[in-house]
């Protein structure tokens, strides 16, 4: 990491750094995670302090670790079994951790043109819950009912928690990692009611996982029973 990143970090541990710690990060990007009871004192130091001025917030997401590091990811080194590039990491979460849910931060610092990123875990339990920041940066308002809408994360004190991408009759949160891939319900208009009706999903559950194909003695009909040619070395 540069001299500046370290430099940084420094400062916002000195000026901001009661229960913050440095997460490791590949991409040359500063990353802290912050405890939720002090997430919203930590975002207003971050934004008010002169050498910090961290006064934009560039996104907010939601982040479901239900099956990190025990899915198929593409990863940096190949396992020698099964479909996939999968590894089976020791994720942040951790089994019987309580921590699921997390929501990632990107703030920006327009003044000293510096970016920096803050983790926070939510409250274990259902519904996993944060407090809003919008008192802070009047943009997290609809960035954090995108999270709520897709992950099902309440931010305590936001003004106007509402659904913003799916109908207000949608059950469940789309981007939960337990969530059906067929959804809990389908919507149709019907003729006969005059209205717009919910009803369970109709449609079968398909296997999602490729099929892989080769073309040697084990798969291709012409070659089953066909004699090994042995290449000779010239």
């Amino acid at each position: 990491m540069s001299e500046a990143l370290e430099k940084l970090a420094g400062l916002v541990l000195a000026r901001c750094g009661d229960g913050l710690e440095r997460v490791a990060s590949r991409c040359g990007e500063l990353t802290f995670e912050v405890p939720a009871g002090q997430l919203v004192s930590v975002c207003r130091c971050l934004r008010d302090d002169p050498e910090l001025k961290f006064e934009q917030l560039v996104d907010l997401t939601g982040v479901d670790y239900l099956q990190y590091g025990r899915v198929e990811w593409a990863t940096e080194s190949a396992s020698n079994m099964g479909f996939s590039r999968g590894r089976d990491l020791a994720g942040p979460a951790g089994e019987g951790s309580g921590r699921r849910f997390a929501v990632v931060y990107h703030l920006l610092s327009v003044a000293h043109n510096r970016r920096i990123r803050l983790r926070a875990w939510c409250e274990p339990g259902e519904p996993p819950m944060l407090d809003s920041v919008v008192d802070i940066w009047s943009s997290a308002n609809w960035n954090e009912r995108e999270a709520f809408d897709l992950f099902g994360i309440l931010f305590r004190g936001h003004p106007d928690l509402r659904r913003i991408l799916t109908d207000y009759g949608f059950v469940g949160h789309p981007f939960r990692k337990d969530f059906p891939l067929i959804g809990n319900v389908e919507v149709r208009y019907a003729e006969a009611r005059g209205r717009v009706v919910y009803e369970p999903v109709a449609i079968e559950p398909r296997t999602l996982v490729p099929r892989v194909i080769r073309e040697d003695n084990r798969y291709e009909a012409a070659l089953k029973d066909a004699p090994r040619k042995d290449v000779g070395h010239g």
